[in-house]
């Protein structure tokens, strides 16, 4: 029942996002999830995304909105980004200790570099109410 739900929502998650392909979309992907950044304002965007832990015993279906901090911080070099943002999601899971799938909540904050217009490299932290992933380190390419 849990893999029939995750390949659910993953197909409803893939399905949104790709409605919303006409503005500069983001893919993040990293060693414990990825997501799909979509714009919404020139410093906000939403997430739809999936991440787990290092002993893959939590999946987590979610999303999250980022405020980018560049224009308030200053930042006028297109290499680098600054955000922070909040997240909301499921946790499922799947280990074989005594404990539950959860709605999971939490911040993050991260960076990024672009190394040339296309590809980036990012390093987040961020922790949410569940024990699923806690941030992370990944490669970012805009689509």
């Amino acid at each position: 029942m849990k893999n029939q739900f995750l390949v659910l929502t993953l197909i409803s998650i893939f399905t949104f996002t790709n409605s919303f392909s006409q503005a500069r979309n983001e893919l993040n992907f990293g060693l414990i999830g990825a997501n799909y950044e979509i714009p919404v304002h020139k410093d906000i965007t939403i997430a739809p995304g999936a991440s787990t832990n290092f002993d893959l015993n939590w999946i987590t279906l979610y999303v999250r909105g980022n405020y980018y901090f560049d224009n308030l911080f200053k930042i006028t070099s297109p290499s680098w980004d600054v955000y922070g943002g909040l997240g909301a999601g499921y946790a499922i899971y799947n280990g074989d200790k005594d404990k539950s799938s959860d709605l999971d909540i939490g911040l993050h904050a991260g960076g990024r570099w672009f190394w040339n217009d296309q590809w980036g490299v990012y390093l987040e932290l961020g922790g949410g109410s569940t024990q699923g992933a806690n941030g992370g380190i990944g490669l970012t390419v805009k689509l």
